[in-house]
């Protein structure tokens, strides 16, 4: 049998996502987020315990989602983990967790960029929709 590297977070965008594009234009949006496990600790108190996941998403789908991919927003991602080890200012040795998403589904929940951007002169018109999750390409 062979192996499996499959990530799978329904979670909370920590910040809105950056687009960048690489050398040879490929676009690229990077974007954290937050998933939250309540539970009980010894002392019978209620914990909440939180992770951040820092995701990337590659091509088409990256330019099409940044727009949507604001602070506060619900997504769920599916991916594969890969580990990025290098050395730091003083040469110590690092290592960053990554999820390269193959999937990212907006969920309930969050901010729209474009309602956080909004000014008394923007109209109607002006103001690019956010599609139904049905016209969202992915």
């Amino acid at each position: 049998m062979g192996t499996v590297n499959r990530v799978i977070l329904v979670g909370n965008l920590g910040r809105d996502a950056e687009l960048r594009f690489t050398g040879t234009g490929t676009p690229v949006t990077k974007f954290s987020v937050a998933t939250t496990e309540t539970f009980k600790g010894r002392d019978g108190e209620k914990k909440e315990e939180t992770e951040w996941h820092r995701i990337n998403l590659w091509g088409k789908s990256a330019e099409t989602l940044t727009q949507y991919l604001v602070k506060g927003k619900q997504v769920y991602v599916e991916g594969r983990l890969k580990t990025q080890k290098w050395k730091d200012k003083e040469g110590n040795d690092r290592t960053t967790v990554e999820v390269t998403a193959d999937r990212v589904t907006l969920l309930g929940g969050g901010p729209r960029r474009e309602a956080a951007e909004r000014d008394e002169t923007s109209t109607d018109e002006t103001r690019t929709p956010m599609p139904a999750d049905d016209e969202v390409p992915f």
